[in-house]
């Protein structure tokens, strides 16, 4: 080997190594977190529980709107629509009939998700015309449409949904024989394991799922297919890539998160109960809250929307519980300074924010943080 092949041998693994034990960092980082999330319900109570299951479901939610918004380049604001069909899908297909009050036809749990998860997919190729043909604020000008759609179904269609004085209880999940309820008897270290607990593994688990699959989605094929048809479409057809079923399997996808997003809602309310209006449990404010998730988490970045749902639903959900305990917040009524609000407030202050000083959001200063540190220790191995 020549002595100018060495050196160039040499330096290249100089450049290389550095990368490894931040690879490996960061993987260390993502254990200790499951293995916390895994033993907090030994050790927390179920409120605080409850409130992490909220920020989980907001996480699915928006893992699969900053596919559409930051990988494929589709403003949508329907995903309040979308967590709708998903959770009534579910109660619909999982529970019994009522008294012939409501529709039911008590299929298997696991099923019934799936099933949800496949029809919210359908739904979004259903939409697929209006997205291949609109970009941009038209699109999401257009996509608002299906959260009034979805405002008149719920009302209307009492028989699926139970209609929005009563609602209808959505049938227990369960996997194997084992059901996420209080029923049965589970203890494990002397700590009872009761609905709260059940439920936060479950909601783990989806999670963790969702996050896996989004992350093998954006980095394969597809993945690069999306940001091809974001950045340039022209280019993208030109270097084969099929623009309309590209934006359609965006949607397709987007949706099916929603839906499974939409199966957690009900489950954690416990209850499916449509909205009386268009600003609910399934209305244009989820919609948006949403899109603060992707906007503030970062644009396209899978770990940035787990931030963001930390931020938009878990905020809520702490200050709630916090202000219970030292009696702040805890007004009611007409201009009452409710734990709602003030979370209303930090994220939209956060919005603008990002905006202004960050575009990228909170996931372009982890880059930053994280070049950084390769580039410190990079200057480091140099030095040597």
């Amino acid at each position: 080997m020549s002595d100018l092949a060495m050196r160039a041998t040499v330096a290249g693994a100089t450049a290389n190594a550095p990368a490894k034990p931040l690879r490996w960092l960061r993987w260390s980082a993502w254990l200790v977190l499951l293995v916390v999330l895994l033993a907090l319900p030994l050790y927390v109570g179920s409120e605080w529980l409850k409130a992490g299951q909220w920020m989980m479901t907001g996480a699915v939610g928006a893992i699969g709107l900053t596919m559409l918004v930051g990988q494929a380049g589709q403003l949508s604001l329907a995903h309040a629509f979308f967590l709708l069909a998903g959770g009534t899908t579910y109660t619909v297909l999982a529970s019994g009939t009522e008294d012939g009050r409501v529709v039911g036809f008590g299929v298997d749990p696991l099923l019934a998700l799936l099933a949800a998860v496949a029809v919210t997919a359908l739904l979004g190729l259903a939409f697929a015309p209006v997205s291949g043909r609109l970009r941009g604020i038209y699109l999401g000008v257009a996509s608002l449409s299906l959260v009034f759609i979805g405002l008149y179904f719920g009302q209307s269609a009492d028989r699926l949904t139970g209609g929005t004085s009563t609602g209808r209880t959505p049938a227990p999940f369960a996997l194997f024989g084992f059901t996420f309820d209080n029923s049965g008897s589970l203890v494990v270290l002397g700590v009872p394991l009761r609905q709260a607990e059940r439920l936060w593994y479950l909601y783990l688990a989806l999670t963790v799922i969702a996050f896996v699959l989004a992350r093998g989605a954006v980095r394969s094929r597809v993945g690069r297919s999306w940001r091809a048809v974001r950045d340039h479409e022209a280019s993208a057809a030109a270097m084969g890539v099929n623009v309309a079923w590209a934006k359609a399997g965006a949607f397709a996808v987007s949706s099916a998160y929603a839906g499974l997003a939409g199966v957690m809602t009900v489950l954690w309310f416990d209850i499916l109960k449509p909205d009386e209006n268009e600003f609910g449990t399934y209305g244009i404010n989820v919609s948006i809250a949403y899109l603060a998730m992707v906007i503030i988490g970062g644009l396209g970045s899978i770990g940035g929307a787990l931030v963001g749902a930390l931020i938009v639903f878990g905020l809520p959900q702490v200050l709630s519980l916090y202000s219970n305990q030292l009696g702040i917040f805890t007004g009611s009524g007409a201009g009452a300074v409710t734990p709602i609000l003030v979370s209303t407030f930090v994220y939209g202050a956060a919005i603008i924010l990002v905006v202004l000083f960050e575009p990228g959001g909170l996931a372009a200063i982890g880059r930053r943080i994280t070049g950084g540190l390769h580039a410190q220790r990079k200057k480091e191995g140099t030095s040597r």
